[in-house]
C-alpha cells in the first residue's frame, strides 16, 4: 500500500505546481545531492539539518526552501481532493487559527480565504519568490540580498500552515492513503530544519505541539 501510495503522491497530475528543479553542474545541485543523500542514509533527521562544514548557510537554506516547496506541494496535491471550497470554507487549523492571506498586489489587508484559495495563492506566491534571480540568485557568485533569510522565514512560516491544516483537518485522508508515514517523516525533516536555524516564530508551531 505505502508504495502505491507513495506513486500517488508522486504521480504528476496530483502535484499541485510543476517542480522547481535545480541546474545540474551548479553548486546548488551538488547541496541538494548531499542533503538527499544523507537524508537516505537513514541518518538521524537532527544530523541531516546541520550545515556541512564549509558551506554557505544561504545556500543551505535556499536548497532546502525549493526542496520543501516541492514536497509540501506534493503532499497538498494529494490532499487537494479532499480540500474544497465545502469542506474547508477557511483556511483553519483547527477552532483556535485562521490563516488570513495578505500580499503586496492582489491582498494589501489580511484577507479571509477558504483553504484551497489560500494554497493556490500561498504556491504561486512562494513559486514567484523562488523564480526570482534578486531572491534566490542562481549564478555563482551573485551574492544573496540582505532580507534573503527574512523571506524565508515568511516562506517557511505560511509552509508550516499547509502542515497545520493538513494534519488538523485532513489526517484521516492521509491515513486512508497509508501516506502518513511520507508526511511525518517530511514533517519531522522540516521541523528539525526550521529549529536548527531558528526560522521560524515558535508562536506558530503551536498548533502542532502536541505531535
Amino acid at each position: 500500500a505505502m508504495a502505491l501510495c507513495l506513486k500517488q503522491v508522486f504521480n504528476k497530475d496530483k502535484t499541485f505546481r510543476p517542480r522547481k528543479k535545480f541546474e545540474p553542474g551548479t553548486q546548488r545541485f551538488e547541496l541538494y545531492k548531499k542533503a538527499q543523500a544523507s537524508l537516505k542514509s537513514g541518518l538521524d533527521l537532527k544530523a541531516v539539518v546541520q550545515l556541512p562544514p564549509g558551506e554557505s548557510i544561504n545556500d543551505w537554506i535556499a536548497v532546502h526552501v525549493v526542496d520543501f516547496f516541492n514536497r509540501i506541494n506534493l503532499i497538498y496535491g494529494t490532499m487537494s481532493e479532499f480540500c474544497t471550497e465545502r469542506s474547508c470554507p477557511i483556511m483553519s487549523g483547527g477552532l483556535k487559527y485562521e490563516y488570513r492571506w495578505q500580499d503586496d498586489s492582489k491582498y494589501k489587508k489580511p484577507t479571509k480565504l477558504s483553504a484551497p484559495q489560500y494554497m493556490c495563492m500561498l504556491m504561486d506566491w512562494i513559486e514567484m519568490l523562488i523564480n526570482n534571480e534578486d531572491i534566490f540568485p542562481t549564478r555563482i557568485g551573485v551574492p544573496f540580498p540582505k532580507q534573503f533569510q527574512q523571506v524565508c522565514t515568511k516562506i517557511l512560516t505560511r509552509l508550516f500552515r499547509v502542515f497545520v491544516h493538513v494534519y488538523i483537518h485532513h489526517f484521516d485522508s492521509i491515513i486512508s492513503m497509508g501516506a502518513e508515514a511520507h508526511v511525518n517523516t517530511c514533517y519531522k525533516h522540516f521541523y528539525y530544519f526550521i529549529r536548527e536555524f531558528s526560522l521560524i516564530d515558535h508562536r506558530e508551531l503551536e498548533p502542532l505541539v502536541r505531535m
